[in-house]
């Protein structure tokens, strides 16, 4: 089987060959202190400590002795050091003492060493058979600072990002990708179009849209929040600080304790933070009074921001950051109903992902049999909830594939696996079965016979948060958002001050018929105003010249360079009404 076909020996490779360009580091520079290099999705990364700060035109030379060194590579070999004789292999690295202390226990166990010709490292295994044969199709990509184990209050290391292949055709086409992808970098197209900014004042991590982009993320959230208010989900509404019982009860205390933001009162003893989740506020108005089963489902939608203290270096664009807006939801409903509220959510996905031109496939998230210890709840109700699921997709004749190990703490999932334009694979929308939570919160409904019983929660965000789904889509689409979407659906461009009344007229009829247009007064030539316009991927525009003004047509133009023609402002709503309206 191909190594790209299986992730464990991609893997393997990968974290080979940051072995190998560990080693040409060491040999370029022998003060150099190594710390970790891990493979990671697309390549691999090896953190260092340089005396003198290296750059990417470092880069050729640190390649060139890769290629001199693997030549001597055989194989991977195996040694146990004990924790004395490890941290001699590393004198005056804090980085490597601090690992060789962890996983020796203290000095209680010896510790495995992986040697390849005179190169060896710390390390826990995971390489390839034939280094010399295998490792020869890799490219270094990038370098970055990164502090030690994530933490502001460490060192700055420098991370040297690569990535390697079995093949040269699977590197060239990767490397090919990757510059596609620069060239559509949402956080570049966020600039150019006037979506959003970042500002050292506000803090890492916490955008700010502008009109635009607010524009942009309300027409996505409204065309959202129809799709499940049509199959009778209601609006509700939470506050964003909480006692911290809250989660204590839920068990997200437990699990994202170091991602809280921690909230002091000046009245109160109470400990408060910011919510980093939704469903426990929404079960407490679930809790809120008794319940009885012919209420069931009961369905709550809010889109609302949680709160996540993510370390700074993860930190990247709108694809991670500490605010995060989810268009979340929750169901209650009976076990018996789980089916027919998939079947709704499910039909939502698709035609959600349909209309946006978006392929998928269904991620089955289950629980990680060899680690029982990480999830909350019974062996039985997890196995009843994974079988549940499993019989949906199946029902449901979904492209699926099962990960274990990929499940929340409380419940297995169905992640919609999304696809770019460019053939990347993103986690977006998510219906997750919970038989955990309602439990422990103690919920109730009663049954036809009278007696109590515990309702099952589905959780459900489609597009899980609107701020990592705009870096998807805004790099799938390039920023050409289709017409209905766009921020700016029409420019009108006046060729000169004498169409400028003419102008107006056709902006006031048109915002009449609830287009999102603009008229550019600029004292500009007319080919720079297209190129300006051309730029901001505005769908259509209207050119108005002296012909135009009185013969009371528009002269239209796509934001691709074709010609539409003339003709007037009715035929023009007309002949385009299909593409400005949301597909709902």
């Amino acid at each position: 089987m191909s190594a790209t076909k299986n992730p464990t020996q991609l893997e393997d490779l990968r974290h080979s060959c940051a072995h190998l360009l560990a080693a040409a580091v060491m040999d370029l520079w022998p003060s150099t202190k190594r710390a970790i290099g891990p493979a990671i999705e697309n390549g691999f990364y090896f953190d260092f400590e340089f005396e003198n700060s290296i750059s990417a035109e470092d880069f050729s030379k640190i390649e060139q002795k890769m290629h001199e060194i693997v030549k001597t590579w055989d194989s991977f070999e195996l040694q146990k050091l004990s924790a004395a004789e490890a941290k001699a292999d590393y004198p005056d690295n804090p980085y490597k003492h601090e690992l060789i202390d962890e996983f020796s226990e203290g000095g209680t166990k010896p510790v495995s060493f992986y040697k390849s010709g005179n190169y060896r490292d710390l390390c826990k295994g995971g390489h390839i058979d034939n280094p010399k044969e295998a490792l020869k199709h890799f490219k270094l990509l990038s370098v970055a600072g990164a502090y030690w184990r994530g933490n502001e209050k460490n060192t700055m290391l420098t991370r040297i990002y690569g990535t390697c292949f079995p093949s040269r055709d699977e590197l060239k086409s990767y490397l090919t990708m990757l510059e596609e992808a620069k060239k559509r970098d949402h956080r570049k197209l966020g600039t150019d179009l006037d979506l959003f900014v970042f500002s050292d004042l506000v803090g890492k991590g916490l955008p700010l849209f502008t009109p635009r982009g607010a524009l942009l993320r309300e027409l996505l959230n409204e065309f959202s929040q129809e799709l499940r208010l049509n199959v009778g989900f209601e609006r509700v509404w939470i506050p964003h600080i909480t006692k911290k019982e809250l989660y204590q009860t839920s068990g997200h205390w437990d699990k994202f304790g170091d991602e809280l933001f921690l909230v002091e009162s000046q009245e109160t003893n109470d400990e408060l933070v910011m919510k980093p989740m939704n469903c426990p506020h929404h079960q407490q108005i679930y809790a809120s009074r008794m319940r009885s089963y012919k209420e069931l489902p009961i369905k709550y939608l809010e889109t609302t921001t949680i709160y996540r203290d993510e370390k700074a270096g993860e930190l990247l664009g709108l694809s991670r950051v500490r605010s995060v807006t989810q268009d979340d939801s929750h169901t209650f409903c009976t076990p018996e109903q789980i089916p027919l509220v998939y079947q709704e959510l499910i039909e939502i996905v698709k035609k959600f992902y349909d209309a946006l031109g978006m392929k998928y496939r269904a991620r089955l998230s289950f629980k990680d049999p060899a680690q029982s210890e990480k999830y909350l709840g019974e062996e039985s109700l997890w196995q009843l909830a994974q079988d549940t699921i499993l019989d949906i997709a199946q029902k449901n004749k979904l492209d699926y594939y099962v990960a274990e190990g990929e499940a929340a703490f409380y419940g297995p999932k169905i992640d919609f696996m999304v696809s770019d334009a460019l053939g990347r694979e993103w986690q977006l929308a998510t219906p997750q079965l919970d038989f955990v939570q309602p439990k422990r919160f103690g919920l109730t409904y009663t049954n036809a016979e009278g007696k109590e019983q515990t309702p099952v929660m589905i959780h459900f965000a489609l597009m899980g948060s609107l701020e990592r789904f705009l870096s998807v889509y805004i790099e799938h689409t390039a920023g050409i958002f289709p017409a209905w979407l766009a921020p700016t659906q029409v420019a009108i461009i006046p060729i000169s001050e004498s169409e400028h009344d003419y102008a107006q007229q056709i902006y006031s009829e048109m915002k009449q018929e609830n287009l999102r247009a603009v008229v550019d007064y600029d004292n500009k030539t007319l080919s720079a105003k297209i190129r300006h316009w051309t730029l901001q991927k505005v769908p259509y525009l209207c050119i108005i010249g002296q012909k135009e003004s009185q013969n009371k047509t528009l002269s239209l133009r796509s934001r691709d360079g074709k010609d539409l023609g003339i003709m007037s402002l009715y035929e023009f709503i007309k002949e385009n009404k299909t593409h400005f309206e949301k597909p709902i």
